[in-house]
């Protein structure tokens, strides 16, 4: 497009001074000329740069997943294939899970035991208040005793061995009816220590079981999102532990993003929603249409780790280093024409943001990126 501008451009002048003669055609004339054209093309190509950036740094990233057993176990059935497309929740991996069902078998019983302690813990608490109200009772007879024969005593009529044999009985009754008092507060404080509807006994045994059930399902590891798994070495009798971190595969999410990388004084008209256009080398002759998501406003460059050292900068005779580029987030949308073509992972090419700004300049970035994908054709090696 720039070329058919200059081309123009061209035309004019050799109407104008050429064919039309309308002003001599001289060394004044001539350095004019070449200057116009020198003067119009760099501020087409300033503009363009400005008001639709363009990007030679297009990388398709998809998130990987290193997928490490949580419990240990030997590998009983591996049900995958590498780079097989698979849906969020098949089943990638089995291990033994003959130690995790046992551990939960145990728990079921151990459950159903304090299940049944605590139903008899209603039954424990009425006999413990029967013994309370038998030992009250009882002191309360020995209390009556006790003032019976004291007032005999008195008046002569009853004897000190009996007064001292009562106030012996009503002391023992007293310890007795503390002791009932106590086995039951000690019962209702069982009861009343309760974790939901469940007293805590039966609440503890609960939580365990439900941890080796939980144990028991992760002998099954399933796929954490839609993707394919790759470098898939694990077999059928090796032994996985979750520590030391070796996992037993890669699995590669459906899901992408696209980061295209520009100069830092690329991007002050970019906003998201802005339209973009992707040229991939995997994909010659197509485009890939896209909007912006977002402006990733950093880089490493202005990060300051964490240490006890002073932050310094480059030495006198050492240029500083170049500035670093802005990452901008690309999401691919489908054209009504045709669906989404299938991008590849890794895949690089180059790219274009249109912004609102000056948008009949944006033909001239639209024929480049197109000439762009059609050069995606050639393969230039000699080998």
């Amino acid at each position: 497009m720039l070329e058919i501008i200059i081309g123009g451009y061209c035309a004019l002048i050799w109407l104008v001074f050429i064919k039309l003669k309308l002003f001599p055609w001289n060394i004044k004339t001539q350095v004019g000329a070449a200057t116009g054209a020198i003067v119009l093309a760099a501020s087409i190509i300033f503009t363009i740069n400005v008001v639709t950036p363009s990007s030679s740094d297009v990388r398709v990233i998809n998130y990987v997943a290193e997928i490490v057993p949580r419990v240990p176990g030997t590998v009983t059935r591996v049900a995958v294939e590498g780079n097989t497309m698979i849906k969020k929740g098949d089943v990638l991996l089995e291990i033994d899970n003959t130690p995790y069902r046992l551990k939960v078998k145990e728990f079921e019983a151990k459950l159903a035991d304090a299940t049944a302690s605590a139903k008899t813990l209603w039954q424990d608490l009425e006999s413990a208040k029967s013994a309370t109200s038998a030992a009250q009772a009882n002191l309360d007879l020995m209390q009556k005793r006790l003032a019976e024969s004291s007032e005999l005593a008195k008046i002569g009529a009853g004897n000190q061995y009996d007064v001292e044999h009562f106030s012996t009985e009503v002391k023992k009754a007293q310890s007795a009816v503390a002791s009932a008092k106590t086995a039951e507060t000690k019962v209702q404080t069982k009861l009343e220590g309760v974790v939901g509807p469940d007293i805590a006994s039966v609440a503890q045994i609960k939580a365990q079981l439900d941890a080796a059930r939980y144990d028991l399902e992760s002998t099954i590891i399933r796929a954490p999102a839609d993707g394919y798994a790759v470098n898939v070495a694990v077999r059928p009798g090796n032994y996985l532990v979750s520590m030391p971190f070796r996992p037993a595969l890669s699995f590669v999410e459906h899901e992408q993003r696209i980061l295209a990388f520009f100069e830092q004084n690329e991007l002050r008209y970019v906003k998201p929603g802005d339209k973009a256009e992707i040229a991939l080398k995997t994909l010659p002759g197509e485009l890939v249409y896209a909007k912006v998501d977002s402006i990733v406003w950093a880089t490493s460059q202005g990060q300051i780790m964490q240490s006890g050292a002073i932050p310094t900068g480059p030495s006198e005779m050492v240029h500083a280093p170049l500035a670093q580029k802005y990452a901008v987030k690309l999401t691919p949308i489908n054209n009504e024409e045709k669906p989404l073509p299938f991008i590849p992972m890794g895949a690089r090419g180059g790219g274009a943001i249109y912004t609102e700004k000056l948008a009949p300049l944006h033909l001239l970035r639209m024929v480049m990126i197109r000439a762009q994908a059609v050069l995606n054709y050639l393969v230039l090696k000699l080998h």
